[in-house]
């Protein structure tokens, strides 16, 4: 006869737990505003350490399949291990731990999924999660703006959808909302080349997510959205490249893209002017200007490591009460973890997305399946609204980035070439689909 232990250990390792658990934790993950809205900040930290010990308790179970070189990339632990090392000269050790626990439990939740699923099944129940919950934001948005409207205030929800925008959905703010929808919008696309869901259901998903893309007037929608296209473009040029030039099409594309950035950066104005986003332009900058007086004064090591701005907590309620505003983040992943960490975070935070921007752009150019795009096309996506927002550094941005840098860490990375050692294979991209 089979013990209970048994029985739960094959539950633990079975296919069904490991959809049941991605969707289950994407859920929490990107609905995290509307959960902790509807039931309490306890009951949504509980969700999340019981989806962390599951999460533990099946990579344990399939502890055969997994290389420890390989459980997580060494940029991510030592960011990790700078922030849970900054609880010695942070300026509130219990608010900054709190901080550090979801910051790591989000990663471990994103070292699972990375786990547990290929990049296909990845993309797969990414995509289901976001176009439920855009549904539901669509219906919130109906129902508060055009059936009874009237806001719904626990919800934050403005109810503005019969005059155009800006609309939240049940994700908190505008901003938030554009930000899903380019990640869905991205999904949606993967989804449909690669066949895995039907035209009926991929082509009104795309229209869903462009449609409370536009709705959400947010500012960096647009940004996003030329990024992510222009993106889209050059790595299609390389993919279809010949193999013998396909190095040097890759030196031109980032000569062209050094070159735009340069011309970006010169018309700053005209465009930001064009965009219609002076004002939000303006408040971030008197913001990231008092942030670097007080990054000066902590230049290495930073302030300690919160995530989203802590109340009551030094130095942010003091940068609030200069600049007589509420910021929660200082609206740039860059900025907020250089005045938490210092530039030695800050340098880590680039190694760990740059690394996996690099790894995931080097496998999409190679491999055929167009599915390992999708890493590649996230990863811009969150160095790109870390210029304006804080997203990358907590919740659904902080899950999406370990989950990307995980997933071409495993393609492309040192610690291949030591596995490939001990059992005398050679090396290889392995495939995920």
């Amino acid at each position: 006869m089979t013990s209970a232990a048994d029985r739960v250990s094959r539950l633990l390792g079975s296919v069904e737990m490991a959809r049941a658990y991605t969707l289950a934790a994407l859920t929490a993950t990107f609905a995290s505003f509307a959960i902790e809205q509807m039931t309490s900040s306890t009951t949504y930290a509980t969700i999340i350490v019981i989806l962390c010990v599951l999460g533990v308790a099946i990579l344990f179970v399939r502890r055969e399949e997994l290389s420890l070189l390989r459980l997580a990339p060494s940029s991510l632990l030592a960011f990790l291990a700078l922030a849970l090392a900054s609880l010695i000269w942070t300026t509130d050790r219990s608010d900054s731990l709190v901080g550090w626990i979801w910051t790591f439990g989000f990663a471990v939740l994103a070292i699972t999924i990375g786990h547990i699923r290929d990049t296909l099944q990845t993309v797969r129940a990414i995509g289901d999660t976001l176009r439920a919950l855009l549904l539901v934001s669509l219906g919130v948005e109906i129902l508060s703006g055009i059936l009874i409207d009237v806001p719904i205030s626990f919800l934050a929800v403005e109810g503005n959808l019969a005059i155009g925008g800006p609309i939240q959905g049940i994700f908190g703010t505008r901003n938030m909302l554009g930000f899903i929808a380019v990640i869905a919008l991205i999904t949606f696309f993967i989804e449909w080349r690669t066949q895995s869901v039907i035209a009926p259901i991929a082509v009104p998903s795309i229209a869903l997510a462009g449609f409370l893309a536009l709705v959400s007037a947010s500012p960096t929608v647009l940004v996003l959205a030329v990024a992510v296209g222009v993106v889209t473009a050059a790595l299609t040029i390389v993919r279809h490249a010949p193999a013998a030039h396909r190095n040097l099409v890759q030196w031109m594309l980032g000569a062209l893209a050094v070159a735009s950035l340069v011309v970006a950066f010169a018309f700053r104005h005209p465009i930001i002017a064009w965009m219609g986003a002076g004002s939000d332009f303006s408040i971030r900058a008197d913001l990231w200007n008092k942030i670097l007086d007080f990054v000066a004064i902590r230049p290495l090591q930073g302030w300690g490591w919160f995530g989203p701005w802590q109340r009551g907590e030094y130095p942010f309620t003091y940068i609030n009460y200069l600049l007589n505003n509420q910021h929660q983040t200082a609206l740039n992943a860059f900025f907020d973890v250089l005045l938490q960490l210092g530039i030695a975070g800050l340098l880590l935070f680039l190694i760990l997305g740059g690394v996996a921007l690099i790894r995931s752009w080097l496998v999409a150019s190679v491999r055929h399946s167009v599915v390992y795009a999708w890493t590649p096309l996230v990863l811009v996506t969150l160095a790109v609204d870390s210029m304006f927002e804080s997203f990358t550094l907590a919740g659904a941005g902080w899950f999406m980035l370990v989950l990307c840098a995980l997933r071409a860490g495993q393609s492309r990375s040192w610690r291949e070439n030591i596995d490939a050692a001990n059992t005398g294979a050679i090396p290889t991209l392995r495939p995920q689909v």
